[in-house]
């Protein structure tokens, strides 16, 4: 197969490229800053104008548009912009690519967040009865910009409902866990401080995917015509904040976590120049169009996961 990554220089666009380069694919990744890359050949786009990047979608197979900005951020204003901006215009970008191709992919599978699902504790949020959120009494309101993106962002899609030879599927991804960065190496930085204890109350569910089975996923995806539209793409047994971490020290070895309060995550967070949303909001998230379908995950469960990616961690290391 050709496929073409847009903005895949990033955790989960190396991950997919690596794994489909190993297995014979040809990975064309579109980057606004091209580097040299083993595993795949990169071309230069900018998110956003029709220019020569679009020849690489005649006769592709697949695009995966990954594209936009990192929101691991403050949201000032600037980067909100940015943020939204980037995915949307991506978004039109390649629906525009894919209409004009004489050729196009046979499907596009778009990149969207778990983050949509509003902030709770009770029920878990699946693709048929999940809550969408924004207008949750018990997240505060600065928590609505990232629902407020990850809506703009499902709906750029939408604009291009009617390609008429290309599938598109919208992934809902929760936290794709793998030993790069962006993956389990900052929580194992803290846990190895003794500092991974619970954060906040530990109450808020932490939504994942092992890095194996988020790559047959999308291979799932891929394969299987009878999915379309929305998907999440998680493990199926999300957990509590404070078992998560606890499952992650006990996997490397450390039985001490020393729990961070709301305000002192807080003060760390503009230190670190990011947002405590990201740690506390409460993403209880299901895979069951993905289960329904014959799915079946290799690491279901974040205990056994843990340990695979806590042993692979220092593999790499030695």
């Amino acid at each position: 197969m050709k496929i073409v990554i847009p903005g895949g220089t990033g955790q989960i666009g190396v991950i997919l490229s690596r794994a489909f380069s190993a297995t014979g694919d040809e990975v064309v990744v579109l980057s606004r800053n091209p580097t040299a890359h083993s595993a795949c050949r990169i071309v230069r786009w900018d998110g956003k104008t029709q220019c020569g990047w679009t020849k690489e979608l005649e006769d592709a197979d697949v695009v995966i548009n990954l594209a936009g900005r990192s929101v691991n951020c403050r949201y000032r204003k600037e980067n909100r912009r940015e943020i939204l901006d980037s995915r949307v215009d991506s978004v039109r970008a390649v629906g525009a690519a894919i209409q004009k191709a004489k050729r196009p992919p046979r499907v596009w599978l778009q990149a969207a967040t778990a983050t949509i699902y509003a902030h709770r504790f009770d029920e878990a949020n699946d693709e048929f009865t999940g809550m969408i959120g924004g207008n949750e009494m018990s997240a505060p309101e600065t928590w609505r910009f990232s629902t407020d993106v990850a809506k703009a962002w499902e709906a750029a899609v939408k604009e291009f409902a009617s390609l008429p030879s290309t599938r598109t599927v919208i992934m809902r991804s929760a936290m794709t866990m793998s030993p790069d960065r962006g993956g389990i190496a900052h929580l194992l930085g803290l846990v190895r401080l003794r500092l991974g204890g619970r954060a906040g109350n530990g109450r808020q569910f932490v939504s994942w995917i092992h890095e194996f089975d988020f790559v047959q996923a999308v291979q799932f995806l891929i394969d299987n015509d009878n999915l379309a539209g929305v998907v999440n793409i998680c493990a199926p047994n999300p957990l509590p904040n404070s078992e998560f971490m606890r499952e992650l020290r006990r996997a490397w070895g450390i039985k001490i976590g020393l729990p961070a309060s709301r305000l002192m995550l807080e003060i760390g967070a503009f230190f670190m120049r990011t947002e405590t949303e990201l740690i506390l909001k409460s993403r209880r998230v299901v895979p069951t169009r993905l289960l329904k379908h014959g799915f079946e995950f290799r690491f279901p469960n974040w205990s056994h996961a843990a340990e695979e990616l806590c042993a692979r961690y220092r593999q790499t290391r030695v």
